[in-house]
């Protein structure tokens, strides 16, 4: 009954906190998520009509093996006790029983084996529908998280101006939330960034490195990806990683050679001496 019970609440969770968003607070990724958690959701059912028909089995499996396993001990009981009534004058009809009785217990073994199998088997199937449960609940709290976060371009431009105003940890949490709540948009690769610079100027280089990566890697021709590349190769060096950083900030001139970026990169390859002085103008 409380298994199906929470089943219940978890089926009617979902359709409760969507029903309550109003229609202006949709989004594309909320509706895509919601088409998800309904998949799930009649996914979940169907698997849980499957295991309670399968448990119903192997519950009569176990049953009834257990009911021969009492059998199986009163016969040998009563085959004890004839045997130790008798040992005296009927030693060949003692052989007999004893090998009886040898047999029984073969099989109570064997007995013992299957049940200790079914109920493995039954175990992992309560395992398997408790974390589809909890992937369940899961997915319907961040349907539910996506419902009541702000709408893509106001939390970015939020975020844009809390970073710009100097305020970074709450820019910090707002870029955080942006690539989580909505991580496929074009703007994700510029919180990316941002999150990498933040990073950056409190002295977390590993941090930064990792963030400029992910613009470089997820978004390769966005607006950021030139300015990215420049500070990966910045950040490597302030590591203490000169050679990756100097490769960093080559590349950087190799691919974007008439922007801001590659004047940039050159200038600090050239104060670390590793372009001659001068540039041949091309």
């Amino acid at each position: 009954m409380k298994l199906n019970h929470l089943w219940l609440t978890l089926v009617a969770l979902p359709l409760f906190c969507f029903a309550s968003v109003p229609a202006f607070g949709a989004s594309k990724e909320i509706i895509q998520l919601q088409t998800q958690v309904d998949e799930l959701q009649h996914q979940m059912t169907q698997m849980k009509q499957s295991f309670d028909e399968r448990m119903g089995v192997m519950k009569s499996m176990l049953d009834q093996n257990t009911a021969a396993v009492n059998k199986i001990s009163a016969a040998i009981g009563e085959l004890q006790t004839s045997l130790n009534k008798q040992q005296g004058d009927r030693s060949t009809q003692a052989d007999q029983l004893s090998g009886q009785i040898q047999a029984l217990n073969d099989s109570v073994d064997e007995v013992k084996v299957r049940i200790a199998k079914l109920s493995k088997q039954f175990e992992d199937m309560q395992a398997a529908q408790q974390s589809m449960a909890s992937q369940q609940a899961q997915a319907q709290q961040q349907a539910q998280a996506m419902a009541q976060a702000p709408a893509p371009d106001v939390l970015y431009n939020n975020a844009l101006r809390d970073y710009n105003g100097g305020n970074n940890d709450l820019a910090t949490q707002e870029f955080n939330d942006y690539v989580k709540f909505y991580p496929n948009t074009d703007l994700a690769g510029n919180a990316y960034f941002y999150l990498a610079e933040l990073a950056y100027k409190a002295g977390d280089y590993q941090k930064a490195v990792t963030n400029y990566d992910l613009v470089l890697q997820n978004f390769p021709s966005g607006s950021k990806a030139a300015s990215a590349q420049l500070r990966k190769g910045f950040a490597l060096i302030e590591l203490g990683k000169q050679d990756e950083g100097v490769q960093e900030l080559k590349r950087v001139i190799q691919r974007y050679p008439r922007s801001t970026e590659a004047t940039q990169a050159h200038d600090k390859l050239r104060k670390m001496g590793a372009l001659p002085p001068t540039r041949a103008r091309q």
